[in-house]
């Protein structure tokens, strides 16, 4: 059973920075796409950013030039380092992967961004 596990969520000032990661645990081959979403309070949830075979990335207009998205194939692990943070970035974030055939989620993980 796969299974994605995120950290690196938290509280953090405006401009400041903060690196997800999320990791396939389990019985799991190469995250073939990925991507990060994130839900605010009221809000729906849009995608901020996607990578496809690890090369291939696209972001939320909003996030592009302050967030990277990145897969680091031998762990397994999709990164967004997220730079310049603002307060209209506070949500909760949430990986998603296509491994085979299959998509899943993680658990998500809080990110809090104060003025």
């Amino acid at each position: 059973q796969v299974q994605l596990v995120e950290s690196g969520g938290g509280l953090v000032q405006a401009g400041g920075s903060l690196r997800l990661s999320c990791a396939a645990s389990g019985r799991s081959s190469s995250m073939d796409i990925a991507g990060w979403y994130r839900q605010a309070p009221g809000k729906q949830r849009e995608v901020v950013a996607s990578i496809t075979d690890g090369i291939s990335t696209d972001y939320l207009d909003s996030v592009k030039g302050r967030f990277t998205i990145s897969r680091d194939a031998a762990k397994n692990t999709v990164y967004l380092q997220m730079n310049s943070l603002k307060p209209e970035d506070t949500a909760v974030y949430t990986c998603n992967a296509l491994i085979g055939l299959r998509t899943y989620w993680g658990q998500g993980t809080q990110v809090t961004v104060s003025l």
